[in-house]
């Protein structure tokens, strides 16, 4: 993985802990409900902007390495077809 894309990925994780660590206070303190909700789908949304860059990493291997015949193009494309699916 490229470096710029191992610090995007990075920033994107800390940024989800960092709201999971704001959950954990807001339901020890007896937060509203809503607001509790909102907080979730913060980190959720954080947690898929980092597995869709990593995917994307991925992705353009796979069409790096489509460049290449045979059964390692297939199986290149079958596994960024599977992890699409995951994080779908």
């Amino acid at each position: 993985m490229a470096k710029d894309t191992k610090q995007d990925v990075l920033i994107r994780l800390k940024k989800a802990e960092g709201q999971i660590r704001g959950l954990q206070r807001m339901i020890e303190e007896g937060k509203d409900c809503s607001e509790v909700v909102m907080q979730l789908a913060a980190a959720r949304k954080a947690l898929d902007k980092a597995g869709f860059i990593i995917l994307t990493h991925r992705m353009q291997e796979c069409m790096q390495e489509q460049q290449a015949s045979g059964p390692d193009r297939e199986k290149a494309l079958e596994e960024a077809m599977k992890l699409f699916l995951t994080l779908a």
